[in-house]
């Protein structure tokens, strides 16, 4: 199945409210065939951003493209696009084919084409045996490949997709998101905007992830460059778990509550406050390069590592660690190090606001 090359581009594009603003001045581009995830917590303005693409809100100011068309006041079923919402929107009374069928008819599409097209999207998503049955009669995953397969039927150059996974249990979830990654490698040329709160989703499918906060665009990146190498504290908070400690630039490197500590990146100034940010899977048991000296405050077994935290000087600091055989005591005094290459210095002056 084959889509016209598509790809968005939001152009300063805000949207009020009366006086509140939900969407702020969004500068974003989502290449042909990219994946873009929209993460951010709830009221961060992501799935306005989604609304304005399809056309359900209008901007306040800023524009709206879709491939080479300004689209910005053209009606929803104008603009070519599949949408996938987290209630399935399936209609109960229609079998799984007619449901398919719907969108295909709403576009006009000729009658003669609709049986290959339905079959086409049934047999993409996994759902050709299931074509006579009615939506009461899927499980809930089975009921979101329909809703995908009524999306990619009409095939648009552009798919939006608003949560589409938090309905599903965790396992659901999980097989989801391989078949969407499927998806997306059998149709390289269909760009999909994901709409999600949950960072493994977001991880795990996107290409580039575009984190949101308070109305506005916060960071943009790829997977690795947002985890490994984040630019704000939301974004490293928001991204994956994070030690943040509050530490002073020094000739050296940094100070942490008076101990010395090595980092191998940042800009920071000398003297100036910044943060220091180490991931819990990059902090090790006992002393090493970077050693902090702290009381084991709480042990969390977590099936593939045990969670140790560990108050240090009245911050709290986490480390994941594998295969972990006899864990301290609680109460006594550990030590945690971790290596300079594995922690990023975040310049305080850099917010998320």
């Amino acid at each position: 199945m084959s889509a016209p090359a598509g790809g968005i581009r939001f152009e300063k594009v805000s949207v009020a409210y009366g006086q509140h603003t939900v969407l702020d001045q969004l500068d974003l581009t989502v290449a042909p065939g990219e994946v873009m995830a929209l993460l951010g917590p709830s009221g961060s303005g992501k799935t306005t951003a989604l609304r304005a693409v399809a056309g359900f809100v209008a901007p306040a100011s800023g524009r709206v493209h879709l491939g080479d068309r300004d689209v910005t006041d053209l009606p929803p079923y104008r603009r070519g696009i599949g949408m996938v919402v987290q209630s399935y929107a399936l209609f109960p009374h229609l079998r799984v084919e007619e449901n398919v069928a719907f969108g295909l008819r709403a576009h006009k599409v000729p009658r003669r084409e609709i049986p290959g097209r339905v079959a086409e999207a049934l047999e993409l998503t996994g759902m050709a045996d299931y074509a006579r049955r009615h939506p009461r009669e899927l499980s809930g995953g089975q009921q979101q490949r329909v809703a995908i397969a009524r999306a990619l039927a009409i095939k648009p150059a552009v798919l939006l997709l608003d949560e589409p996974l938090s309905a599903l249990d965790a396992q659901l979830r999980s097989g989801m998101l391989a078949e969407l990654a499927r998806l997306h490698r059998e149709l390289p040329d269909v760009s999909m905007l994901y709409v999600t709160h949950d960072q493994v989703e977001a991880l795990t499918l996107a290409d580039r992830i575009a984190v949101m906060d308070r109305a506005r665009l916060v960071d943009v990146g790829t997977p690795q460059e947002l985890y490994r190498r984040p630019r704000t504290e939301f974004t490293a908070s928001f991204v994956g778990n994070a030690n943040l400690l509050p530490v002073r630039v020094t000739g050296a490197g940094v100070s942490f509550e008076g101990v010395p500590l090595k980092v191998a990146t940042g800009a920071a100034a000398e003297g100036a406050a910044a943060t220091l940010c180490v991931r819990p899977h990059l902090v090790g048991l006992g002393e090493g390069p970077n050693t902090l000296r702290g009381t084991l405050g709480e042990v969390q077994w977590r099936g593939a590592v045990h969670r140790l935290y560990v108050d240090v000087a009245g911050h709290r600091v986490t480390a994941d660690l594998r295969e972990l055989k006899e864990t301290p005591a609680l109460g006594s005094d550990v030590a945690l190090h971790f290596a300079p290459d594995d922690a990023v210095l975040l310049d305080a002056g850099v917010s998320h606001g």
